[in-house]
Order: structure tokens, then C-alpha cells, then sequence
């Protein structure tokens, strides 16, 4: 064996073993395949289909294992039960949030998604109040996001629109964008960019060996270029607010945000600075654009796929509807297709496959093993929404998996699109709010045609990295 290789290998070896007796005298990790010295267990992981691998590893090891990624040990949880388990009935211990290599050269633990401790709780708690003020969850927000649909539906039957967009700017930046803004568009294909590259397979490599990729070439690069024009881009929207702002009349996001950083200039908690700011509008405007816009897109797929469920949500559309008023949340109630369709819709595509990482905040004890304060937690989303007990068939599309034998919605608390627990997603309602509303709205002045036989049409996700990408397609809306 070459010389400088046996090296290598001894030093792996060594670093390994001394990785493995500083964990066990601190806590003992569930089990898990055994990991290869420097690269952990990333070769028993297909980054094309993380769900795919994790669901295999579970047949082996249970519900709860760890897995080794580089010499970082993630304890996965895999199932309902115990995805339940530790985001709701141990929500506080699993409330952390784990970084992200990629991203925390951007984040730096500022913001509302990547933040822990005081700063989180604090940020998150400001944005919920906030958001709530302007209106979300509210009649006032449904109005917005009704006009929002028409003009929706008016740029449809031109070209594509970006509605969910233009309805979280109208909340963080006060305005709303015409679709063909140059830099509104920028903006949104910067955003989605981000997003495609974040659920690729280059980027799974990247966030195992950090220090490493950053000297080579790669769409990594892409990322950040691409994140420092977003933050460049709030960063001027934060100077124009201060130009203007009236501190008696808070106009958005912003303006509140300014508010209480005046308020707050002598804390030293420091939690309400430009940095976090910037950071929190990034979030709350990625989360409210990309992941609703996403999960449209995919739907839109799916009801191309599925003409006969088109037909029936068009029905109750014009049973309860009609052709001439806006539909409005009210309407939700007395179209139980509809809103079957919808959180189908939702448990097929599986946004958020693996979810966002999270962090125990302590030393946990959790079924028999001790998980020391600071370790990776994988929930797979994936595992719990497509449960084969809870949901028959799984893999098919099918908005029986949330109607009784009445045809009356049937709830399911396995339905998790947005998390669970401390860390559910802040924007739930009005992103449910926006599905129901755009779509119906959509269906009510649209049918859609396929350039192709439905049939051959595919669903099968583009990537299904961070999220769960549409392959794209070709639609055309013809006027009812």
C-alpha cells in the first residue's frame, strides 16, 4: 500500500474513533450503518433520493438511527410516530435548528428559519404578531389575495403570472409588482434559481464537504451571487423605508421591523438589527414565494394528469360558486372535493422531503438513547405523508386518501406539508389560503389542455434534494 495512502487511512481512523468516544461519554446515539473513516455513510445515500435510502435504512434499523454524514452524526426519524414524538411531544428539546453549510455563509444564524435560542424565539415571535397585523389568517389578507387571483387570471390569458409573489411583497415591501417588472422578475428568478440548485444533487456534495467544494467551480458559486443580489435588493427597500418612515403609520414588514429596532437601540440582546432584518424579509419572502408557487405548479401538473378530478372540483366550483363572484375561504366549507384535492395535492408532491434540519437544544433522552445538546435531527416528511397505513396507495394520486365514505373531508393528523411542532411553518395559513384561492379562481375561468395525452405525462419530481421540484410541462388555459 502506497505510503502516503496508509497515512491517510490511520489518520481517518484515528479522528474517527476519537469522534466515536467523545459522543459516548456524552450520550449514546441510536443505530445506524457503520460509517467509512472522513466520508461517514454518504455512499449508502442516493442525494438523488434521500427519502428512497432513509426509508431502507429504517427497514434495518428502525424508526430512529443515525447516520454519519462526513464524521457528523444526524439521528433520523423515520415514521409518524416518531416524527410526532419528538416535534410535538419533545418540541422544546427538538426545536433547534441545525445549519446548513451552504447556507450559513449567507444566514450566519440571523433570520427567522436558521436562527436558535433567544434570537429565534424573539424573531419568530415579532413576525408572527406582525404578519397577524397585516392581516394574516384575516379577512383583510383574503381580500388582497381575491384581487391578487384576478389579476392572476387577467396575465394568464396572456402569459404566466407570479401571484404568490406579489402577495407576501405586498406584506414585506408594501407594494405590489406589475408581472412584467424587470427587476420584480430578476428578483423571482433569482429566487427560484436558488431553489433549484439547493435541491440538486452538486449541493448534497457541497454540504458534506464544505471547506473542500468552495475551491472548485459549481453552482454553488451561482447560490451566493445570487442571495447577495436578494439581500442587496431588501437592503435598498430598508433605506427607502427609513427615508419615509412615519413611526405613527407603519405601512409593512419593514417599517414595524425599524420601529422596534428604534425601541430597542439600548437592548443588548441585539436581536433587532439590520442584519436579522434583511435576513427575516429574505426568509418570509422566500418561504411566501417559492414553496406556494411551487406547490401551484405542481398542482396545475396534477390536475392535467387527472382530468376527471378537474371535472369534479370544476363542478362544485360552479355548484357553490358559480361563474360571476370571486371565490372567498367561506366557500372552503361546502366543497369538501375541493379541499380534498387540495391536501392531497399537498401530501402527494411532498414539498419538503427530509424537512428542514433540526438540532436537539439539549441532551435529550428519546426511546432509550441519550442524544447529546447540539445533534442533527432528520425528520422525514416523506415517511409520515406517505404512510401506507394511513394512506392506501401511497404513490397514487388520489383525493379519496382525505374523504370518509360520505364524501365529507376526513382530516388526517399524518398530514405534515409544513412541519410540526415549535418550528411549523409561520406562513401555514396563507399559504393554504392562497392554494384554495388561486386555484379555484383558476378553474373557475380556465379548463386546462394538455399538449400531450395526459397519460403521458409525468409527475416524477426534477429533484427532491431540499425540495420537491415539478418536471416542467407544457398547459394551456382555454377560456370556459
Amino acid at each position: 500500500m502506497d505510503p502516503v495512502v496508509a497515512l491517510v487511512l490511520g489518520v481517518s481512523c484515528l479522528l474517527l474513533l476519537s469522534l466515536w468516544r467523545h459522543r459516548s461519554g456524552r450520550g449514546k446515539l441510536p443505530p445506524g450503518p457503520t460509517p467509512l473513516p472522513i466520508i461517514g455513510n454518504i455512499l449508502q445515500i442516493d442525494i438523488k433520493d434521500i427519502s428512497k435510502s432513509l426509508r431502507n435504512l429504517s427497514k434495518v434499523y428502525g424508526p430512529v438511527f443515525t447516520l454519519y454524514l462526513g464524521m457528523k452524526p444526524i439521528v433520523v426519524l423515520h415514521g409518524y410516530e416518531a416524527v410526532k414524538e419528538a416535534l410535538v411531544d419533545h418540541g422544546e428539546e427538538f426545536a433547534g435548528r441545525d445549519s446548513i453549510p451552504i447556507l450559513k455563509r449567507s444566514k450566519k444564524n440571523f433570520g427567522i428559519v436558521f436562527s436558535n435560542g433567544k434570537t429565534w424565539k424573539e424573531i419568530r415571535r415579532f413576525s408572527l404578531m406582525t404578519l397577524r397585523n397585516f392581516g394574516m389568517g384575516k379577512r383583510s389578507i383574503e381580500d388582497r389575495v381575491q384581487e391578487e387571483a384576478r389579476c392572476l387570471v387577467e396575465e394568464l390569458r396572456k402569459t404566466n403570472g407570479c401571484a404568490p409573489c406579489n402577495v407576501i411583497c405586498s406584506i414585506i415591501f408594501k407594494n405590489r409588482y406589475d408581472y412584467q417588472d424587470p427587476d420584480f422578475l430578476t428578483l423571482v428568478n433569482k429566487l427560484n434559481e436558488n431553489i433549484r440548485i439547493l435541491s440538486s444533487a452538486w449541493v448534497q456534495v457541497y454540504n458534506n464537504f464544505p471547506a473542500l467544494i468552495d475551491c472548485l467551480p459549481g453552482s454553488h458559486h451561482i447560490l451566493f451571487k445570487n442571495t447577495d443580489y436578494i439581500r442587496n435588493y431588501i437592503m435598498e427597500k430598508v433605506k427607502e423605508h427609513e427615508e419615509s418612515l412615519d413611526v405613527n403609520d407603519p405601512r409593512d414588514f419593514i417599517d414595524c421591523f425599524l420601529i422596534k429596532m428604534a425601541q430597542e437601540k439600548d437592548n443588548q440582546g441585539l436581536e433587532y438589527t439590520y442584519e436579522n432584518l434583511v435576513s427575516t424579509a429574505s426568509d418570509l419572502f422566500g418561504a411566501g414565494t417559492e414553496t406556494t408557487s411551487t406547490t401551484l405548479r405542481y398542482a396545475l401538473l396534477l390536475l392535467l394528469k387527472h382530468p376527471q378530478v378537474t371535472a369534479k372540483v370544476q363542478e362544485e366550483i360552479q355548484c357553490v360558486i358559480g361563474r360571476h363572484r370571486s371565490p372567498c375561504m367561506q366557500d372552503r366549507s361546502r366543497m369538501p372535493y375541493t379541499d380534498a384535492v387540495l391536501y392531497e395535492i399537498q401530501r402527494y408532491i411532498d414539498l419538503l422531503p427530509v424537512n428542514l434540519p433540526h438540532a436537539v437544544t439539549c441532551d435529550v433522552k428519546f426511546r432509550n438513547y441519550l442524544i447529546p445538546k447540539g445533534t442533527a435531527i432528520w425528520t422525514s416528511l416523506t415517511s409520515v405523508l406517505h404512510d401506507n397505513k394511513e394512506f392506501p396507495h401511497p404513490e397514487m394520486f388520489d383525493p379519496g386518501h382525505f374523504l370518509d365514505d360520505c364524501g365529507n373531508l376526513r382530516k388526517s393528523d399524518y398530514f405534515m406539508p409544513f412541519s410540526s411542532g415549535k418550528r411549523m411553518c409561520v406562513g401555514e395559513s396563507l399559504a393554504r389560503m392562497e392554494l384554495f384561492l388561486f386555484l379555484t379562481t383558476i378553474l373557475q375561468h380556465f379548463h386546462l389542455k394538455s399538449q400531450v395525452d395526459p397519460k403521458e405525462l409525468d409527475t416524477t419530481p426534477i429533484a427532491n434534494g431540499l425540495a420537491s421540484l415539478p418536471p416542467l410541462y407544457k398547459l394551456c388555459f382555454i377560456p370556459v
